[in-house]
């Protein structure tokens, strides 16, 4: 299967009041359509400014990142808007949610920017699906302040599939979440994955989080350290301490 991410010497420098700062210091991946895979680093590492590269929120300085066959990092702030709505689904750890906005219109509203989307009945019908399909066809009404995080959550990621995205975009999708919530939430996105195919991706720091990919990519200091399957979790070396 084709790569739907492939990332080949990325290079990112700010310019800060000291002078450049290189964040990103030639960093290559490719990521295959229909994998899971989590990329995972501690704070400082580049994992989110690398995250913002793949999202199409930002562009690097040099080198080359291709989204599902087509160059991105050339492209202009409105073409990368286009990219982004067409082909990512976004799940991010704080929700996102607008708040005074029920569950189904809040899951709707990538449509609102998406050419040739439907409208009135099939366009309700479809974010009706999507909430059916993460568990939430009895809330399709309720407000951000009457959910759960849990269920918070799940209409985040029924609004990231309502495009039918090409990839799904995870950043630390856990971190407001209880373990049993995260578990099932993390359950989620493999079954997603593979029941539907979806390319999935992992942004996290923590290796509970990371080992239900099929495969973690480590960054250190801008730099990608591997890409091997994570060990499994009989393997694992147990915790020294703590709660």
């Amino acid at each position: 299967m084709a790569d739907v991410i492939e990332v080949k010497d990325i290079v990112k420098t700010y310019q800060l009041g000291g002078g450049p700062v290189q964040v990103l210091k030639g960093v290559s991946m490719t990521v295959t359509g229909g994998e899971m895979v989590a990329l995972m680093g501690a704070s400082g590492s580049g994992k989110t400014t690398l995250m913002n590269i793949l999202g199409c929120l930002d562009r690097p300085t040099s080198g080359s990142y291709k989204l599902d066959g087509r160059e991105i990092s050339s492209m202009s702030v409105a073409q990368r808007a286009q990219i982004r709505n067409e082909k990512i689904g976004f799940v991010f750890q704080n929700f996102n949610l607008l708040p005074r906005t029920t569950a189904l219109d809040n899951v709707l509203l990538p449509m609102a920017y998406a050419q040739g989307a439907p409208a009135g009945a099939k366009l309700r019908k479809r974010g009706v699906e999507m909430l059916e399909r993460v568990g939430l066809g009895q809330r399709l009404d309720h407000h951000p302040s009457q959910l759960s995080g849990g269920q918070q959550q799940r209409v985040a990621i029924a609004r990231a599939l309502i495009n039918n995205p090409r990839l799904l975009l995870a950043d630390e999708p856990t971190g407001n979440l209880d373990s049993r919530t995260s578990e099932e939430v993390l359950r989620m996105f493999q079954q997603l994955n593979r029941e539907e195919n979806l390319t999935v991706l992992l942004v996290t720091h923590a290796a509970e989080v990371a080992h239900h990919a099929s495969r973690i990519i480590h960054i250190k200091d801008g730099l990608i350290e591997s890409g091997a399957p994570p060990a499994p979790a009989a393997a694992q070396p147990a915790s020294a301490g703590g709660p």
